[in-house]
């Protein structure tokens, strides 16, 4: 599809999903006028209001899409710059559609490369590599929000200041007196091993027309966004990131370095009947104002249908459509993150989480995406095995609130 197709079919995607945002708050509206002249919403209303919100949740999806595809550049017509990169790129293709492994060889044992792994494979050109990370900047909604560093080294080991530096006020010619020791955290975060394995005629890999980096990018996109994106929220930290969720929870009042902490919806499983937006500015104004300029909600889809609901004194809705194709919908006007790897409301869950994802969770790639070619293991079809290094965990404990739906 052209981009000036692609735009104008934002343009109507994002009409019909205001449109649909107009017949929900309306709908919305009515059975709160039956709540309160009745025992109850009428069924005919809650029905009719929950097929508004799949509608909305489906045109959100077309929407996500179509930002996708506008943002996503064609490698066929990149050309590397230097003579290196165009031997990289030519010796790759030759082993992807042949097997022909000498020109890679020779490559890598001229730069001295050390970073293929025990289970052999090679370097995917730099122009694929950088294509899959942005790729998954699009598709893994954790990884768009958190800070990203490259490493060399099997993992990063940062200190960091748990209790901010030790400073303060003195005339000219005062004597100085000595400073409090700072606390720091010794924060190590590992390069986990990822992988895909797609599969492939060998009459699609002798299509000259077909781009092979184009194809192991499309292949692989999803299936690491996938893994890595329900790594970054709940993962244990065994042979995966440890997710923000993994770690320890404790009320916010009782907060310590190393914990996350939590506000409370006051009912176990739901949101209060009476005022149920004050949980959520709560969640808000946990977080210190430092960290709230750049906050953002996250949460799933259930989540967001409940919170969409939900009204100011003055009457105006607190959640609002995205005004443009790559922007975001949003919640008291902070930005709503969909990560459809949280967890439902329900008792005692964290389902949604607010704060400055980019200073609180830290995602650690290894350089180096590696492909091994198996013509064995599923014969008529070739395997590509494909693998990254990825790490990811919490670096600052202040930057992050959860909601918890419940008592205590």
């Amino acid at each position: 599809m052209a981009s000036t197709e692609m735009k104008s079919a934002s343009d109507g995607v994002i009409a019909d999903l205001n449109y649909a945002f107009s017949a929900f708050k309306e709908a919305n509206d009515e059975r709160l006028a039956q709540l309160e002249t009745r025992m109850g919403a009428d069924v005919v209303t809650e029905e009719k209001l929950a097929r508004i919100d799949r509608a909305l949740d489906e045109t959100k999806s077309r929407l996500d899409r179509l930002a996708l595809d506008l943002s996503r550049p064609r490698l066929g017509g990149a050309t590397p710059e230097d003579q290196g990169g165009r031997e990289h790129k030519s010796a790759f293709n030759h082993y992807m559609r042949s097997g022909e492994a000498a020109g890679l060889k020779a490559l890598e044992a001229k730069a001295m490369s050390r970073t293929s792994g025990p289970d052999g494979g090679y370097l995917v050109p730099v122009p694929a590599e950088r294509e899959i990370l942005r790729r998954l900047a699009k598709l893994s909604p954790i990884r768009a929000i958190a800070s990203v560093r490259e490493i060399s080294t099997q993992s990063l080991r940062r200190a960091y200041c748990t209790s901010g530096p030790a400073a303060g006020w003195v005339a000219e010619a005062d004597p100085r007196p000595q400073t409090a020791n700072q606390q720091i955290a010794d924060m190590n975060f590992p390069a986990m091993e990822l992988y895909a394995m797609p599969a492939a005629t060998q009459a699609l890999l002798d299509d000259a027309v077909v781009d092979i980096e184009q194809w192991i990018a499309d292949e692989v996109q999803v299936a690491f966004a996938e893994q890595e994106g329900a790594a970054f929220v709940s993962g244990d930290g065994v042979n995966k990131p440890k997710g923000f969720l993994s770690y320890t929870n404790v009320a916010d009042a009782g907060w310590t370095w190393g914990n996350i902490g939590y506000v409370v919806t006051g009912v176990a499983g739901a949101f209060a009947a009476t005022n149920p937006s004050d949980a959520l500015f709560n969640l808000a104004y946990a977080l210190r104002a430092g960290y709230r300029q750049n906050a953002k909600f996250v949460m799933g889809r259930r989540a967001q249908s409940l919170v969409r609901q939900f009204k100011t004194t003055t009457g105006d809705y607190i959640w609002a459509p995205p005004a443009t194709a790559d922007a975001t919908a949003s919640l008291m006007n902070f930005p709503i993150v969909e990560v459809e790897d949280m967890p439902d409301p329900g008792a005692n869950t964290m389902a949604i989480g607010f704060g400055d994802f980019e200073r609180a969770y830290l995602v650690v790639d290894r350089i180096g995406v590696r492909v091994l070619r198996d013509p064995y293991s599923a014969k008529p079809y070739v395997l590509f095995y494909t693998t990254k290094r990825v790490g990811g965990g919490v670096q600052n404990f202040e930057a992050i609130k959860l909601l918890k739906f419940g008592v205590s």
